[in-house]
């Protein structure tokens, strides 16, 4: 008979997010003539660049053109693409990295919970307590942990990111393989200095680890003491895959572009303990298992790199920056305590009580929707997160009813 892959009933309930759309529908069904504003999950809500959607129509054009039609594409991405990811995200930046090493995907989720794959089951994974769930859940899935109990996945080791270390965890007291990152974070908000990137990288350096460093908000980053890129820091490139999005970038979460990078230094070991290129097997991964990123899409993230292009998006970053700030701003003045939305779009919120009443109550009483911090950990628990993503009149509006609510 065939059978199931058993990992998967460790899950605990739901995905976050698909249990926090169900709450939200049955509320608008129950209040069908409520108008709920959304600052729970990080959707963008302003437009494409109008560049990347010029670049998108002549790219269709040249497919109903039989000189210009494009078939296949390669798997990596096209070279047009990468180069200018290499030349702008990276050389500019003083982080060597080159166009060979840029894999063009559908998303960083896809990216950073595929990633896993290259490696054996028995690996010690730490990741950060708060965390995206995709970090968790897709080891759980490969069969890396035990049960679920106390808010926990047994044989994971978090990282514990509290008001004491500024949501910034301490290194791992014991020997891990895998570390999960994300900074600017999601879910708290908060960036990284060099400083304390470097930290990480000579500690996986000291014991032969590897760091997934998820980048996807980086340029939310205003402060020039934050690193935009792990490869900033020296060493890096051998211990380190770091995954961006166009997603929040420009606005692509329905249009869907990301990029991976796995430079040529950075390796694993098998059971003789050879060194294995990781950049090899992600490329054989890659081919085997994705048929690549449309043409007309990767000429609209192309057309990010233009002159107006930057402009354009980043006076789209500014606007939902602004959104933070004032979201930060009333949330403080009702005696909250926050962090993020400075160099993130996320403001993570000490709630006061416990995170899944709160995200009621907000839903129930002003009709606004936040992210409950429980969904993303244990140490998760009494907070939310609300998210900039939205326009400037709702966002005040939102602020306006939580205000009268609370």
């Amino acid at each position: 008979m065939i059978r199931i892959n058993e990992h998967y009933l460790k899950l605990t309930a739901s995905y976050l997010f698909a249990d926090i759309a169900r709450r939200v529908q049955k509320f608008q069904a129950d209040n069908p003539d409520k108008k709920i504003i959304k600052l729970g999950i990080g959707d963008v809500t302003l437009p494409l660049p109008a560049v990347c959607v010029e670049a998108m129509h002549r790219a269709v054009d040249e497919m109903a053109d039989e000189q210009t039609f494009r078939g296949y594409g390669p798997e990596q991405g096209y070279e047009f693409l990468r180069e200018k990811i290499a030349e702008n995200d990276f050389q500019q930046q003083g982080a060597e990295i080159s166009a060979d090493e840029i894999f063009i995907s559908d998303g960083a989720k896809c990216d950073t919970g595929n990633f896993q794959e290259l490696f054996t089951n028995d690996i010690k994974v730490a990741v950060p307590d708060p965390v995206y769930p995709v970090y968790v859940d897709t080891n759980v899935m490969a069969g890396r942990t035990g049960g679920f109990s106390n808010g926990r996945y047994e044989g994971l080791i978090y990282l514990e990111a509290l008001p004491e270390n500024n949501f910034i965890p301490e290194l791992p007291q014991e020997p891990v393989d895998l570390i999960y990152l994300c900074y600017p974070n999601n879910p708290t908000g908060v960036g990284i200095t060099r400083e304390e990137l470097k930290k990480w990288v000579d500690y996986a350096l000291d014991n032969k680890s590897l760091i997934l460093f998820d980048a996807a908000y980086e340029a939310f980053i205003r402060d020039p003491q934050m690193p935009h890129s792990i490869f900033e820091i020296p060493g890096a490139r051998e211990v380190a895959v770091e995954f961006r999005s166009y997603s929040k970038t420009a606005g692509f979460t329905g249009t869907r572009c990301a990029y991976t990078i796995v430079p040529k230094d950075c390796a694993a070991w098998d059971k003789q303990e050879n060194r294995i290129s990781l950049h090899d097997l992600w490329n054989r991964r890659h081919s085997t298992k994705f048929n690549g990123v449309s043409y007309p899409v990767q000429r609209a993230a192309e057309a990010v790199y233009s002159l107006e292009g930057q402009k354009q998006v980043r006076d789209n970053i500014d606007y939902y920056l602004n959104n933070a700030r004032v979201i930060r701003q009333e949330m403080q003045k009702l005696g909250f305590s926050c962090t993020g939305g400075q160099n993130s779009p996320y403001i993570w919120i000490k709630s006061g009580s416990d995170s899944w009443s709160l995200f009621d109550s907000l839903l129930n009483s002003a009709g606004v929707v936040c992210t409950p911090g429980t969904g993303f950990g244990l140490r998760g628990e009494g907070f939310i997160r609300l998210s900039a993503f939205n326009s400037l009149e709702n966002v005040q509006e939102a602020m306006h009813r939580i205000a009268g609510a609370l």
